[in-house]
């Protein structure tokens, strides 16, 4: 049996988080430059830095990412953002620069949806999809969700916290 190795060098992980919130206050944080400027306050452990390069947090937006520091390989990643549906409350950014690509992928696409549940439930699903280059397709790098997970579960208590004085 052969294997295509084009489409063994492809693949995707994902992770899904459930929160008690309405789809459109945690689209609040995602949909815009909102979560880049939370993510160092909240979770500084997996990303210290987020800057904005350019944009308004719609498509073309670029972000230059900062890694811990002590994380081999480059200390930093662009990222722009190639799609924002606003009414599906899908986000895409793809990794044109440092970072991943350094690490052996071709292509690195993050999604981001936030799919309303119920009236007063979502469930946050983050998304890589990955591609890996020729050169390291017989010791491929590895992909990993739980920095995108963390942030998920941070965005999600942050929204919880700021509803909570709202009311108080």
């Amino acid at each position: 049996m052969a294997i295509d190795l084009a489409k063994a060098m492809k693949g995707s992980i994902c992770h899904e988080y459930e929160t008690e919130l309405p789809a459109a206050d945690v689209w609040e944080v995602y949909g815009g430059l909102l979560v880049g400027q939370l993510v160092p306050q909240l979770v500084p452990e997996v990303y210290p830095k987020v800057e904005l390069v350019e944009g308004d947090g719609g498509v073309g937006t670029v972000f230059l990412v900062s890694f811990p520091p002590g994380t081999p390989g480059s200390s930093t990643f662009k990222e722009k953002f190639v799609k924002t549906d606003n009414e599906n409350y899908i986000k895409e950014a793809l990794i044109i620069e440092g970072g991943f690509l350094d690490h052996g992928f071709r292509k690195y696409l993050i999604r981001i949806e936030i799919i309303g549940k119920e009236e007063k439930a979502s469930i946050i699903r983050s998304t890589i999809e990955y591609e890996v280059d020729d050169e390291h397709k017989d010791n491929p790098p590895v992909a990993s969700i739980s920095g995108l997970a963390a942030i998920a579960e941070a965005m999600a208590k942050y929204i919880k916290e700021k509803r909570a004085q709202a009311l108080a």
